[in-house]
């Protein structure tokens, strides 16, 4: 049942819109919103701003970094959100171990439409040149417990309704998803 999911991650590749989601859904909700992006070694952002795609040696530590800072949020809130690639199964087991009965929302876009957002985006280290190895190294979650897939290019106010209903009814998935227990 969802009933039991405090935390979700809303993950895709880059450019598809994970922080304006999160952030428009933590203030339609009130929860505590925890910017993955923000939590980089300054040796990830160096080699991602040199158009240097990141292994999995360089997101292992970030990643059981974002499972404590979600640890973290979810001692003082009732509810946290995280914005992370999370593009790996591994990646997201890691996430899951750090916390039991964690939800995600996986923003789906195509490779095109994301080498246009990231183009036409300003003041972020993620480079448009690393967008097909970000594709390269997606395993999309399907068939995964606690999943919600949503189109990243329908309006942010339509996404972000389908999420809270998901996230919001107990033990109810929106059309679409694979939620699971």
């Amino acid at each position: 049942m969802l009933h039991d999911m405090r935390a979700i991650v809303v993950m895709g590749v880059t450019g598809c819109g994970k922080t304006s989601v999160a952030t428009a859904l933590g203030e339609r909700l009130g929860a505590c919103l925890i910017e993955g992006d923000a939590f980089h070694p300054a040796s990830n952002v160096e080699k991602m701003r040199a158009g240097t795609p990141l292994d999995d040696r360089d997101r292992q530590g970030w990643l059981e970094q974002l499972g404590r800072e979600l640890i973290h949020a979810l001692a003082s809130h009732d509810r946290a959100m995280l914005t992370c690639s999370a593009l790996k199964r591994r990646y997201r087991d890691t996430l899951r171990n750090a916390v039991p009965n964690l939800g995600f929302v996986f923003l789906k876009l195509s490779p095109e439409d994301a080498i246009q957002r990231v183009s036409h985006r300003r003041g972020h280290f993620m480079p448009a040149s690393l967008v097909d190895s970000q594709f390269r190294d997606l395993e999309p979650p399907v068939g995964e417990p606690r999943v919600l897939t949503v189109n990243a290019l329908d309006s942010l106010p339509v996404i972000v309704e389908r999420v809270a209903s998901w996230w919001h009814a107990p033990g109810v998935a929106a059309p679409g998803s694979t939620a699971g227990s």
